[in-house]
């Protein structure tokens, strides 16, 4: 069994440090770095030690092709100077002649935004600012290592049932339930509410009800009452007359209105006001609305779907929801599984989305490795659905040829342990105890930036926001 190694280009003698044929087991990549002085040298042959690799460094660019034409090599460690630019190109010549590309991991003095997108470009993986930290290098070489002993999966077959420019995918028995439901009152006019956490797939059930329904052909109009401000919530739901406030030059039509003969959605209305949850109750009762400034009664004929993430009847029993409402709303009531719940739906929706978001940047995706798709399925997915599409389209565009591995995931889950690797899993925590972990975990990702800390979970920043306050983070 050939042992792994590094190859580390630069300014001396050849050094060779051999590892056991367990390692190579283990870690199963062969690196390949160049440029380092014999100070940075001997630093990072102690780091790549560390990692259980062999580390080799060659003198000048003749040398550097001749390791490499004793390849393969499955990554390069290049040491980048002043003259960046010129090194990259110099690798963007050699690499294409390469029988086996290698992964790239840079080290360079000052990293700048330019020099981060133009090595994207050449497809490396990781760049890592001078001077080095043991840690991030020996993170970043022990997931290439990682990466390089994974055992590559072919994408499953995906049949999504359409629903206009949406797509539904789901086989398991989680699912069965909700698909009999919405059959079961889409012919109808009945009220529907949908529960379930943000990214389950409240809207797509929605649109699924109404494309399904007799209304079809009509508007479908979708609201979250998260996402507008108070105090122009209720100009968007039942309109304005011209001068009924200031700034409102011209009438504006409501979405009530906008939605005749259609379905309006009312997402998150859970984070609705007390006052104008009373004014949706009449609208719902009398069929008709108000325009605000307005005097005349305004018949509408809609068709109403309500989504929330919040638990409506703890929030009726602490007077933050109309009960009058909620029983006008909850007419039929479909309760939305979490990811987690879904079983083999994860391993369809990831193939899904490895399909979508392929065919989106023009990188057909083949395979997924053993070790990502495990960690897919250890993940809490706070942000349910919504989360896993941001993370696969995330791992699409870092991919390096039409397999996704594991360190095309976020770099945070590469300490991550799955089930068949506990040798003591100890007291399970709680799901809310997961989901209090995780979020402070992304928190501390973003260093606190809760817009891109929801982006990254899937979820509204109004939802994200809730829950700190909740955990007290």
């Amino acid at each position: 069994m050939m042992p792994t190694a590094i190859l580390i280009a630069g300014s001396g003698l050849a050094t060779r440090i051999d590892t056991k044929p367990e390692q190579r087991a283990k870690g199963g990549a062969r690196l390949l770095g160049v440029g380092a002085d014999a100070t940075l040298f001997r630093e990072l042959a102690h780091y790549v030690e560390q990692s259980g690799a062999v580390l080799e460094r060659a003198d000048d660019e003749s040398s550097t092709l001749h390791a490499l034409s004793r390849g393969p090599w499955d990554a390069v460690v290049t040491v980048l100077d002043r003259d960046a630019d010129l090194q990259l190109e110099w690798w963007e010549t050699v690499l294409p002649r390469l029988a086996v590309r290698p992964r790239m991991i840079a080290v360079a003095p000052s990293p700048s935004m330019t020099l981060a997108l133009r090595a994207t470009e050449l497809g490396v993986s990781a760049v890592i600012a001078l001077p080095v930290e043991r840690d991030q290098l020996r993170m970043t070489l022990n997931r290439v290592l990682a990466a390089a002993a994974e055992t590559t999966l072919p994408l499953p077959p995906v049949t999504p049932v359409t629903v206009g420019p949406y797509q539904i995918v789901s086989q398991g028995p989680a699912m069965v339930g909700v698909y009999r439901t919405i059959a079961h009152v889409a012919p109808s006019t009945a009220t529907v509410l949908v529960q379930g956490e943000s990214g389950t797939g409240k809207e797509l059930v929605a649109r699924a009800i109404h494309a399904h329904s007799p209304r079809g052909a009509r508007p479908f109009v979708a609201v979250n009452c998260a996402a507008i401000p108070e105090n122009l919530l209720e100009s968007e739901l039942f309109g304005h007359e011209k001068g009924a406030f200031t700034g409102a030059v011209a009438r504006k039509i409501g979405r009530f209105e906008r939605a005749s003969c259609g379905t309006l959605f009312l997402d998150e209305i859970g984070d609705m006001s007390l006052v104008l949850q009373s004014k949706i109750l009449r609208a719902i009762q009398e069929r008709e609305v108000e325009r605000v400034g307005g005097t005349e009664a305004i018949p509408v004929d809609v068709r109403l779907v309500a989504a929330t993430n919040r638990d409506l009847k703890q929030m009726i029993a602490e007077g933050k929801f109309r009960e009058d409402l909620y029983y006008r709303l909850a007419v039929v009531t479909l309760q939305l599984p979490r990811l987690a719940d879904r079983g083999d739906d994860l391993v369809l929706l990831t193939a899904h989305f490895l399909k979508e978001f392929g065919e989106l940047y023009g990188k057909p995706i083949a395979a997924i490795s053993d070790r990502a798709l495990a960690l897919l399925r250890e993940h809490t997915w706070v942000g349910n659905v919504r989360e896993l599409r941001n993370v696969i389209e995330r791992a699409v565009l870092l991919a390096e040829g039409d397999v996704v591995r594991s360190v095309d995931l976020p770099e945070d889950w590469a300490g991550a342990t799955t089930r068949s690797e506990m040798a003591s899993p100890g007291p399970l925590a709680t799901l809310q105890e997961a989901e209090r972990r995780h979020i402070a975990q992304v928190l501390a990702h973003t260093r606190g930036q809760i817009g891109e800390a929801a982006q990254i979970l899937g979820v509204h920043r109004n939802t994200l926001a809730r829950k700190i306050k909740e955990y007290q983070l």
